[in-house]
């Protein structure tokens, strides 16, 4: 198949241009900077220049493709409103390039982001095989820029790694192998309109996430009250506070997804997340 991905030479992105270019599909990928097509032609994949405010190039990729992942996103948490707006236009774009021709098209869910998901809810009933997957807090491995260096780094700033209260509230995690695999499946398979849950771990205690960032940073490990949160964890207090366990066994059912990479823990053990 012929995909046309955006956010490709991103940390998930990568990860997807990997996995689908290893089960035989024909990738090319949105690049804004010759840096990332160079990235891109030596990772096996095509590239089409542009940017998600470019909807033209959007559409374009989009013709010239038999399926279509939408990863990238403007993780400005300053604008994350008109981050979100952008990201609808361009859903709205792409979508309306696919309608009726039965071709799959995935996103992914972003915090207050139903307007999108509402678009591709509806372009389901018009003839295009949409996918909306639901990752995690946590996607973590090798790369991972996301919550966990956060946190890492708020450790090595305050000098103790911190949960709150009794830490008991929990986080779904995936590998972003893991997720990788999730997005190809759906590509190939998923029903029009499928919600999907990109989780392996259902739910790791953040007093958990805290102990192993202690312990490998050799700093205390310190419950702090919910009025101390928002002066240490900063943006992150509200997601630190935070329980929500998730199952992905219906997609798995559905899907015949089965995650294999390490789990959050065993992978947050490995040296990777602190040797920089």
């Amino acid at each position: 198949m012929r995909v046309f991905v955006t956010g490709a030479t991103g940390y998930i992105g990568s990860a997807v241009i990997r996995e689908l270019i290893d089960a035989g599909h024909q990738v090319t990928g949105l690049v804004r900077s010759d840096n990332s097509a160079a990235k891109l032609k030596e990772a096996g994949a095509e590239v089409h220049h542009g940017d998600i405010e470019d909807l033209d190039s959007l559409r374009s990729g989009v013709a010239a493709a038999e399926g279509v992942i939408h990863l990238a996103f403007n993780h400005d948490f300053s604008n994350f409103a008109g981050a979100l707006t952008t990201d609808l236009h361009a859903v709205e774009a792409m979508g309306a390039a696919l309608e009726g021709s039965g071709k799959p098209f995935l996103i992914t869910t972003h915090a207050n982001g139903a307007a999108a998901e509402n678009v591709v809810l509806s372009l389901a009933e018009r003839g295009v095989r949409t996918s909306i997957v639901e990752l995690c807090p946590s996607v973590h491995g090798a790369g991972d820029t996301r919550f966990v260096p956060r946190l890492i780094n708020i450790a090595k700033t305050k000098g103790f790694s911190a949960y709150i209260e009794e830490g008991t509230n929990r986080w779904p995690a995936v590998h972003r192998l893991d997720a990788a695999h999730l997005y190809r499946l759906a590509l190939e398979e998923a029903p029009a309109g499928a919600r999907l849950d990109g989780v392996a771990d259902e739910g790791v205690p953040f007093r958990d996430i805290a102990s192993v960032i202690g312990k490998q940073l050799n700093v205390p490990v310190v419950s702090i009250s919910r009025e101390e949160a928002e002066t240490h964890f900063g943006f992150l207090s509200t997601l630190a506070m935070l329980d929500i366990p998730r199952s992905s066994i219906a997609t798995q059912e559905l899907l015949g997804w089965r995650p294999v990479q390490p789990e959050l823990i065993p992978d947050l053990e490995q040296s990777h997340y602190f040797n920089s």
